[in-house]
């Protein structure tokens, strides 16, 4: 007997598991209500799941009998003339919905051709084992398919037009890349996605070579003419928004130029951008710390008899500042009310960013790497027909990935580029290698996409030629500018005295353990030394009992709390962390001694 589950539910048992199934999926396509029904078989433990719950990922497959597909030619033509719909596969039982659980029960075929009488299933087309953003990585079947993963999700943080009215919009932490193009190299996937209507990268002469060392380890060396000319650039937009509320007691916040009176005042300068409103007016360009809308806050605490006092009408200063690290013009601002009535006020901040080195950049192929070097396009190599490349990739990269479809990609680039045409690319489907190696032949070029080339600064031939083409490259959102880091002295913790942590709040970088060891191997004792005193303290130790003693240096006196006045108290410098240390182990009732020794 067998267990049969509904939606992880006890039914009851079967005893003829194998005439069930096949009864309720000849039921499945004769009843509507059981349209969402999956099941799966679990042998191990002899249960069966029927499923009919929310939330599971159902895909189409043509349904499979004795080894032959139950779509004919018929089906097709008949599609195409518009005679029948999609709702009528379905009904007839030629194509059905399955989810993860009973693709388990199932062997599905990729194409026609590899069908066997064992086949219960078979894809609409191969191309459907992909994702959406997968599918559009051209040439993908002669990727690894960890690159594939990679390729496709680098494309979900490429930068491009990713709304059409985001200059109405105010969103977070978003970049818009200023000149999108479509891919000369694209999967019919891209039609049918409408790619066209929101493109995420750019068309690029790329050479795989090395330059003088500037692009080993993944990176990339970029034609500084070619950013220049406009290659690459994008706007980085950042909202600040700030609201009006309303506390207990009538108190309120309010939005404008906040007086000297005001607890927490800046300067004077910090506020000169902002108009009579409080609000900083569209167009000028700010700096981090500027003050972007002023706006003062009542005390955040009232004590009992504090209501008449003078203290309540002193207010705090609680402005929206031009966060660390970050600048621009001011884009737009917004006054409008919150769904409480309250006002809110939203500036959002505008900054171009041309590419520099350290901006992460990507082909479609997972072959990611940032920008070593941007070199002058005059000491850059050039082809025979004076074309210097916009981008040098090396050729490491490729071997040890086994990324062979961004290698057919310049070769397929190239022909397009040279002949004005589209190349399809679609997984499993695409224009063959050969196909286009004859073309680039007829087109007066070496049919494998080499060229000679020269060196731009000796003007000497280079020894071996050079794989040359065009490719589709990607700006992904990973911007230096966003990820700069840097401070000298700054704000500390209450509890540890050491720099807090976090780039926007202005921290500090923490080396660690191994960050430790390599100063060491160095023997760079004095950086070691500077580095790891961000909290020194001083103490004055007790040499008789080992306890910390106090130093009075208001009455010019030394004591120990324990021992009295007249024994020796010596200052010792050390970590406030290990003070504390101390501290905790006395508050566990462990009385820790500091044994102190002479210096040698």
């Amino acid at each position: 007997m067998t267990d049969v589950f509904l939606d992880e539910k006890y039914l009851g048992k079967i005893e003829d598991k194998k005439e069930f199934i096949e009864r309720l999926k000849k039921e499945r396509r004769e009843k509507l209500f059981l349209s969402t029904l999956n099941f799966y078989y679990n042998a191990e433990f002899d249960e069966l799941y029927l499923n009919v719950c929310d939330g599971r990922a159902r895909r189409p497959l043509i349904v499979v009998e004795n080894g032959k597909s139950r779509l004919t030619a018929e089906h097709i033509n008949r599609l195409l003339n518009d005679e029948i719909a999609w709702g009528d596969l379905i009904k007839e039982g030629s194509i059905e919905y399955l989810d993860a659980g009973e693709e388990e029960n199932s062997l599905t075929a990729l194409t026609e051709s590899d069908l066997t009488s064992e086949h219960t299933h078979l894809e609409l087309g191969a191309i459907t084992i992909l994702g959406l953003t997968t599918s559009l990585v051209p040439y993908a079947n002669y990727d690894a398919a960890a690159r594939l993963n990679g390729g496709s999700k680098n494309q979900k943080h490429a930068l491009g037009l990713y709304l059409a009215n985001y200059l109405l919009r105010m969103d977070t932490d978003v970049s818009m890349l200023h000149y999108p193009q479509m891919p000369m190299v694209k999967s019919f996937m891209a039609d049918v996605s409408k790619y066209s209507k929101h493109p995420s990268g750019f068309n690029v002469v790329i050479a795989e070579m090395c330059y003088e060392g500037y692009n080993m380890e993944d990176a990339i060396v970029f034609n500084k003419s070619s950013v220049e000319r406009g290659l690459a650039r994008s706007t980085y937009f950042r909202p600040y928004t700030i609201e009006e509320l309303r506390y207990s007691g009538g108190l309120m916040d309010e939005i404008g130029i906040p007086n000297k009176e005001v607890k927490g005042y800046r300067t004077e300068k910090d506020y000169r951008y902002l108009e009579n409103d409080g609000i900083v007016y569209t167009g000028q360009k700010l700096k981090a710390e500027d003050v972007i809308i002023g706006k003062t806050s009542p005390p955040r605490f009232l004590g009992e008899m504090e209501e008449f006092s003078f203290s309540v009408s002193i207010r705090r200063e609680s402005s929206a500042v031009v966060k660390h690290g970050e600048a621009g013009t001011v884009d737009m601002v917004v006054l409008t009310e919150n769904e409480e009535g309250n006002k809110l006020v939203q500036a959002r901040l505008r900054d171009q960013r041309i590419p520099e080195v350290g901006d992460k950049f990507t082909s479609r192929h997972g072959q990611k790497g940032v920008i070593g070097l941007a070199a002058p396009s005059v000491d850059l190599p050039f082809s025979g027909s004076g074309i210097s490349p916009d981008i040098i990739h090396s050729p490491h990269s490729i071997p040890n990935r086994m990324t062979v479809s961004h290698l057919i990609e310049i070769l397929a680039g190239k022909v397009g580029g040279l002949s004005g045409r589209f190349v399809d690319g679609t997984t499993f489907d695409a224009e063959p290698e050969k196909n286009l190696r004859q073309e680039l032949l007829d087109l007066g070029f070496r049919d494998d996409g080499t060229e000679i080339m020269y060196n731009g600064v000796t003007g000497e031939r280079y020894k071996v030629r050079i794989y040359i083409g065009n490719m589709y490259y990607l700006k992904l959102k990973h911007m230096v500018a966003n990820k700069l880091h840097a401070r000298a002295s700054g704000r500390i913790q209450l509890l540890t005295r050491q720099p807090i942590e976090g780039r926007s709040k202005g921290g500090g970088l923490r080396l660690g353990e191994m960050e430790k060891d390599c100063l060491v191997a160095h023997g760079a004792s004095l950086l070691l030394k500077e580095r790891f005193d961000s909290d020194k303290t001083v103490i004055h130790v007790c040499e008789n009992c080992g306890l910390l003693a106090v130093n009075d240096s208001f009455r010019s006196r030394q004591y120990c709390t324990r021992c009295g006045d007249n024994v020796e108290i010596n200052a010792v410098e050390l970590s406030y962390a290990f003070k504390l240390l101390l501290d905790e182990l006395k508050s566990m009732c462990i009385n820790p001694k500091l044994m102190l020794g002479d210096k040698y």
